[in-house]
This record gives C-alpha cells, structure tokens and sequence, in this order.
C-alpha cells in the first residue's frame, strides 16, 4: 500500500510533466474548428477541445496529432451526433453490463453461504474486470472522441442549465460525465482488492450473543443468535423495547459490547466465534468453563479504515475535476456540496424539536434517556410487537431465500403494483442467501437482473432478516425501474444513492402491512413524521463523524492505525457533544462510530440520512394516490441532478423543513 501511494504521488509530478498541450494549441483548434463549423458549434467545441487537452498525454500523440485529432473527430452535424451517442450507449450498455455478470459470478462465494469459499475466491472478488477498461478507450481513442464531442458540465452548470434541458440533453450531458479523470488501471484494481477486503472483513464480525455472560455469569440471549455488526447488533437493541422485563439489560450488554468493538478492546477470540464465552463488561474470556487470556482485536478496524482513505487518496493525483474522495463523494457522485449537506443535517440536530421528541420518548419509555435510545423505535408499529411473535410468522413463510423469491410479485401487487407490472419487476431480481446482513445489487444490462442478497438461518428468515429483505427490495425495485424504464441508458438510476436509500425506506416501513398487520391508528401519520425524525436525528450525527473522520485523515495522511482510532473516537464525541448530550445521557459518548459503514462504504453513511428526507418528502406528496403509479412517475426521470430531480417529484427540494413542520404537528397531536 505505501508502495501504491509512493507510486501515486510520483505519477502525479509525471502527470503534470505530461500536460503537454499548451494554451495556445488548445485556442488555435479551437478557434479553426469554431470558424469552419460556424457559431452554432462554439460552446461545444471550446469545451471539448479543453476537456481532451486535459486528458492528452505524451503516449497519446504530439501537439500536432491532438491538433489533427480534434479536427478530424468533432462531430457538428446534429444527426450525426445522434448516430455518435446511440453508437457509444449501446457500447458502453453492453461491455459494462456484461463485464458486471462477470463480477457477480466472481463475488458469489465470498458474498453468498450456499458456495464454499476459499482463500483464492477473496482473490478473484477483489480482481476489477474493469480495471483496464478506461484505459484501453483512452489508447483506442474511444475516450477522447467521447469527452470532444459530449462536454463535461460542472455541477454548478449541471443545476443552472439543467433546468431547461430535454432527456436527450440530460443523456448528452451524462455521456459528458464518462472520461474526466485517467486513473491507472493498477490503482483501480488496488480499490477494488482493498474494498473487498474490507467488506469480507465487516461481513464477517458477527456476536455469538449466546456466549455473552453478565456480570453474574448468566446469558440474556438465545444459544443460536449469532449478530453481524453493527447492523444485527442495533436491531437486536431495538427489538428490546418491547421486551419489559430483561430488555433494558439485554440493551446496556449490547451497548458494551458495542464500545468494545470502538476501542478495539474486543478480544479477537469472540469475534465470529462460539468456541469462548464472554463477560463484555469485565472483558473476561472463558474457554469450557476456565478464564483465558483476552487478546484485543488490535486496531484491525481502524486499518482497515486507513487502507481505504489510502487507497482513495492514491486516485486524487489523476481527478483534477475532484482532487480528493470527499470532492468526488459529494461533488461527483452525490452531487450536493459537502457544506451543503452539513448545514442540512446541522439544521435538524440543532432543532428545537430534538428536545421535546426527546421528552416524548422519557415519558413513554418511564425512565431517563440513555446513549442508545439514539435507537428508540416507539414510533414504529413493531415496536410494541413481540419480535418472537413476529419470527415466528417470517420463519414459516420464508424457510428459504427461493420462498422470498417466490413471494415478491404477492409484495409488489400488496404495494400497488398490477399484476402484470409486478411479474414484470419480479421476474427481473433474484433472491441470494448472504454471508453479511444483506445487501442489494442492481443490474447494469436493460433486461438482466438485480440481487437480492439477505440472510437466512437454518430455521428461516427471522424478522430481522425479513425486515433487511424488505429494504434491499425496494433497492431492487428502484433499480430495476430505473434501468429498464428511462428513455436513455445513459440517464439510468437516481440521481444518488440517498434516492434509492428512499425507497428502501419506503419498502421498510411497509413490512407489517406486507404480513397482513394492518396499521388502524388514527394518530399514524403522527407516528411516521416522529419515526422518520429520530431516525434522521441518530444518522445524522453519524455521517457528520464520517465526514469529519475524513477530513482528519486528510490533514493527517501519515496517521497510524492507532491513531485514527484516537482521531475517529474524538470525532464522535465532538458530535456526540454538541448534539446528543445532555438529551441522551452525559458526555463523551463515543457510539456515533460504532456504524460498519464507515469501514466497507466509504462516505457512504450521509445518504441515509438525506434518503430519510427524501423519503418523508415522498411520502407526503404520494399521500391519497396509489404508491406504484407515483414511483413510476417519479422514479422514471432519469439520473437528472438531485435538487431538480425533486423539484419536478414533489415541488420543492431537499429539505428538513418539512419533516419539522409535521412534527410540531405530530407533537400537538399527540399531546
């Protein structure tokens, strides 16, 4: 790794070497182009003739060859650039969505429990079949040819000009987005060895909470209950508000157990093993009855953290267009400026609303609030359910992943889909049994499918899982929607992944009216505004730790595993300070990064929380109409800019305004 980044930061001194078309070529072909081709074609040449600029090195050809290139490749006629995009989408569809089989076959055993794996599999589910795919097209041509005749636009441009433009303009546009950065292929591999290191790492921790031992020697949990973290480990707290006699205990166990992970004073014999016993508090370990000695876990996670900001900061030397993976998560990909979204996030934190619901929940629950009531779920309708009751019902009905499969059309018609439509979408995703807490893996290919990767136990889907399911369906819905419903494959998904995260929510909250608990309370659209709420003020804080974990790292690029553990805990507790204390228990709290996001999904943690806004705004505007014909209309726009996307959705954009404003309403309501 420090071989990569030795490597990275000298390609980025040659890179600047080979910058080697200077001003005055780029304004000579410009200009010759502009008076050949006439005005009309002005904005598209400028900007294409400096995008290749940008691109071109010395491999590639002499000043003259870019000169001759430029004039030989710039398409001015309209029809035929018609003829060029169609040519490069079609492409660019196949190659893409056939190279994506090739890597879902590739991660089966490490991602699936029904293929044996082995120590070569993990070797293979790193390997980028893509990896060389850019950088083949830059030596074809194929690249450069795209970036002259289809103009990158900033994000500033994207929302300014946005506004006007017709699906083919938005389709040229994101064509525009395919050749901005040359990152060599032998960093593209690293990324992916490195991220899937990591998430066979974090799908991989589970608890045997049936090996947990209070203080008296005693289990709370059942033998077989075997917890992946964070995800198992926080719905398991959940589920333990409805449990009046030992859940309070069962949920301070977890907590511990919880912090242990943080400080990595976890002994690493506990992790995703039934062989020891535990007394997390103590941290005393037991092997047939007799103590041993603990060995601490040793920062693992924390390298693990610090290979992916390694990796990530080896790839800010070839993206002059987003110099650093920040830039690129938010400006790039997420396509709302990072202040933007901490003031956003800022703004419902600081609320005055975060103290009354606060006081809400002391009084229902009977008791002052404690650090992981950041995971209260009052609100829900199961949060007064037996989760046994309710494992009982999923367990019987899906013993399998195939009889989840099975039953997704049954799902799609309850939501509102026809008939028709719903066999359409189901018969499109596959059903998988996960190895991690599930996950949801969108198709590539119009016609191909999408995944859905769940966990079930030998004795069936138990409500966790089937909640889990629930969400990465709706995953799987909007995924297959928004592939094989737009105009353009180049306009394909949502606009970020807080968008599709909407849906998930969408589909999750649903998951008791989908097992036939139909949901008579009168004060019900009270209950969603107070859900949605807490649930956006726990993640919240979270994503402004990852972010801000991110920007230490950044300003500390020579840190020490052990020192981002130190650097990633302050972090917390900063937030942690400033927004929870004294409203969740007292200071110092270090939970807001116990979340295994932040080490297999890097920066990925702030689209929950804008999902949860999207969600809600959604929700409100779907209110009285059917839930599959307002999906289809909104979700079939295409991969537009986020603010416009919703604008055109629901009327406004993003915004924590009215999710307030329906809970100052919910909050008379109730009282």
């Amino acid at each position: 790794m420090i071989l990569i980044v030795g490597c990275a930061n000298k390609n980025n001194e040659t890179m600047k070497k080979k910058a080697i078309i200077p001003v005055r070529s780029i304004d000579k072909i410009s200009k010759s182009l502009v008076d050949s081709l006439g005005e009309t074609s002005k904005f598209r040449i400028e900007k294409g003739v400096a995008q290749v600029a940008n691109l071109w090195q010395e491999s590639d050809g002499t000043v003259d060859d870019f000169e001759n290139f430029c004039k030989t490749y710039f398409v001015a006629d309209t029809v035929e650039l018609d003829k060029l995009y169609s040519r490069l989408e079609r492409n660019f569809e196949a190659i893409n969505g056939l190279l994506h089989q090739v890597d879902v076959k590739l991660k089966e055993p490490v991602q699936m429990t029904d293929i044996e794996s082995s120590p070569m599999d993990l070797l293979f589910a790193g390997y980028d079949v893509t990896a060389h795919l850019k950088e083949d097209f830059y030596n074809n041509k194929i690249a450069f040819i795209t970036a002259l005749n289809f103009p990158f636009y900033t994000l500033e441009e994207k929302t300014e000009l946005g506004k006007n433009w017709t699906n083919k303009q938005w389709a040229y546009a994101r064509m525009g987005d395919q050749f901005t950065e040359r990152i060599p292929a032998l960093i593209v591999q690293e990324v992916s060895r490195t991220l899937s290191d990591a998430d066979n790492y974090i799908s991989n921790y589970n608890i045997f909470m049936g090996n947990l031992l209070n203080e008296q020697g005693k289990t709370l949990f059942p033998d077989e209950m075997k917890l992946i973290s964070h995800w198992g480990l926080r719905d398991e707290l959940k589920s333990n508000y409805a449990d009046t006699l030992n859940g309070v205990k069962k949920q301070e166990m977890i907590y511990t157990v919880m912090k242990r992970i943080i400080d990595q004073t976890i002994p690493s014999q506990v992790i995703n093993s039934a062989e020891f016993t535990w007394n997390p508090i103590s941290n005393q370990v037991f092997q047939n009855g007799n103590e041993v000695s603990a060995t601490p876990e040793d920062d693992v996670r924390y390298e693990t953290l610090l290979k992916n900001f390694r990796v990530m900061k080896a790839v800010d030397a070839y993206s002059p267009n987003f110099p650093n993976a920040i830039s690129r998560n938010f400006d790039q990909t997420m396509e709302i400026p990072v202040e933007d979204v901490k003031q956003l996030f800022k703004t419902l934190l600081s609320s005055p609303q975060v103290k009354q619901v606060a006081k809400l929940i002391q009084n229902r629950l009977g008791r002052d609030l404690r650090p992981f009531d950041i995971w209260y779920n009052g609100f829900k309708a199961r949060g007064t359910i037996s989760e046994d009751e309710l494992t009982k019902i999923t367990s019987a009905k899906y013993p399998n992943p195939k009889a989840f499969e099975n039953d997704l059309v049954n799902i799609l018609v309850k939501l509102g889909w026809n008939a028709d439509k719903a066999q359409e979408i189901a018969s499109l995703v596959q059903v998988d049994p996960s190895t991690g807490a599930g996950h949801a893996w969108g198709a590539v290919m119009r016609g191909d499918k999408a995944r859905l990767r769940t966990r079930i136990g030998e004795k069936g889907m138990d409500y966790k899982g089937y909640n889990i399911a629930v969400h990465e369906f709706g995953h799987n819905v909007e995924q297959t929607i928004t592939l094989n419903d737009v105009d353009y494959w180049m306009l394909n998904g949502v606009p970020n992944n807080a968008f599709t995260e909407a849906v998930a929510f969408m589909f999750q909250k649903r998951d008791l009216e989908l097992l036939g608990f139909k949901n008579a309370n009168p004060d019900a659209d009270a209950y969603l505004a107070l859900d949605n709420f807490w649930a956006s003020y726990e993640i919240m804080g979270v994503a402004l730790v990852d972010i801000a974990v991110w920007e230490w790292m950044y300003a500390n690029p020579k840190a020490t595993p052990a020192q981002l553990k130190e650097a990633v805990i302050t972090e917390a507790k900063k937030v942690w300070n400033e927004y929870y204390a004294g409203i969740l228990g007292d200071k110092d709290e270090p939970i807001l990064s116990i979340y295994s996001h932040m080490i297999d999904y890097p920066l990925y943690l702030s689209y929950y929380p804008i999902g949860h806004l999207i969600s809600f705004q959604v929700e409100q505007a779907m209110k009285g109409k059917n839930m599959a014909d307002e999906m289809q209309r909104m979700y079939t726009q295409g991969r537009i800019v986020p603010q416009l996307w919703m604008k055109n959705a629901v009327g406004t954009e993003i915004s924590t305004e009215p999710l307030l404003r329906a809970v100052d309403d919910a909050l008379k309501s109730l009282q």
